[in-house]
């Protein structure tokens, strides 16, 4: 039911590898609890429901709900919704995307966070089939204005502002904002068209949005000794499209552990790099706990590692980031 995708072979994975069999593709976008999705998924049993959800909490709440309730067409991955449209929905594949109540994120400066800006629209035209869409809950009125706007820019939906449907009106903050009283706005944005590369008139390309290039390794070999202390400055480290972190240094037996926060577009991971020694020198690279994602930024991250520890005398023999 939890979708892991560093262990997946293949991005973006068949539907029917992900799921079991075919089926209509359905993403939510910050499923919360689940308690939307359970009834989603109970109401449409043949639909395939992808759930991302940024919140580990409430991950956990929507799996332990989705066992106990024996659903089994719903998958659900911790982290966020373009991440989940970009590298696990094929091109063509998907019929609906669900928004209920996403961050407005309404002051000014945070605005760029927004999740329904036109880059966005543009993406999500390159994963739907013709005549797929998106349905959009808020209760918030310059959001819900925002979105309608920079639909319309993309060029490429079809916008109907319509009543909310009662479902969507029974997720947690539904049911707590209509206690308090609230609007609601709802609106269907439906595909009539998709983003091509720039200069095409025509798809030539089937993946202008292709997934994220990972790797299998990212670590080198050094020679000399390893050093009794290892100090690393928490000052951020620029990577392509975001920016690493050395929160912590661990000693352990076999050398030290350094805890790495890397965010990158669309991917947020906190990981371990090591330090330590091997039958073929000093080894610094990426640890396997936690199945971690290999990414460009994660290399960025170990080669600025390796350039710490050649301040300290280390030289590098093999250089695998």
């Amino acid at each position: 039911m939890l979708v892991r995708p560093a262990l997946l072979p293949v991005w973006p994975p068949r539907v029917a590898d992900l799921f079991g069999r075919e089926g209509p593709l359905v993403l939510e976008v910050g499923f919360g609890d689940g308690r939307f999705t359970a009834e989603l998924a109970k109401a449409h049993p043949e639909w395939l429901i992808l759930g991302a959800e940024v919140s580990a909490a409430s991950v956990l709440r929507a799996y332990r709900r989705l066992k106990r309730e024996g659903i089994g067409n719903v998958r659900l991955y911790h982290g966020q919704g373009p991440f989940a449209l970009r590298n696990l929905v094929p091109p063509g594949s998907l019929r609906r995307v669900i928004v209920n109540f996403p961050d407005p994120w309404p002051k000014k400066r945070h605005q760029a966070k927004r999740l329904l800006r036109e880059d966005f629209f543009r993406k999500l035209s390159t994963r739907l089939v013709e005549g797929g869409d998106l349905l959009l809950t808020t209760d918030h009125e310059e959001y819900f204005r925002f979105a309608l706007e920079e639909a319309k820019r993309s060029g490429l939906y079809r916008v109907e502002v319509k009543e909310p449907p009662e479902a969507h009106l029974r997720t947690k903050y539904a049911l707590k904002w209509k206690a308090a009283g609230r609007t609601f706005f709802h609106a269907v944005f439906t595909k009539v068209a998709v983003a091509l590369p720039e200069g095409q008139t025509r798809l030539a390309d089937p993946t202008p949005w292709p997934p994220i290039r990972r790797y299998e390794v990212a670590h080198a070999l050094l020679r000399g000794e390893l050093p009794k202390e290892l100090t690393l400055a928490k000052a951020p480290v620029a990577i392509p499209g975001g920016v690493a972190v050395f929160l912590e240094v661990a000693r352990g037996e076999e050398g030290f552990y350094v805890l790495t926060h890397v965010e990158e577009e669309d991917l947020t991971q906190d990981l371990l790099l090591e330090v330590r020694r091997s039958a073929h020198g000093l080894y610094a690279g990426v640890s396997r706990f936690g199945s971690p994602l290999i990414t460009e930024g994660v290399k960025e991250a170990v080669r600025a590692l390796v350039r710490e520890l050649g301040g300290v005398g280390l030289e590098v023999v093999q250089d695998h980031t």
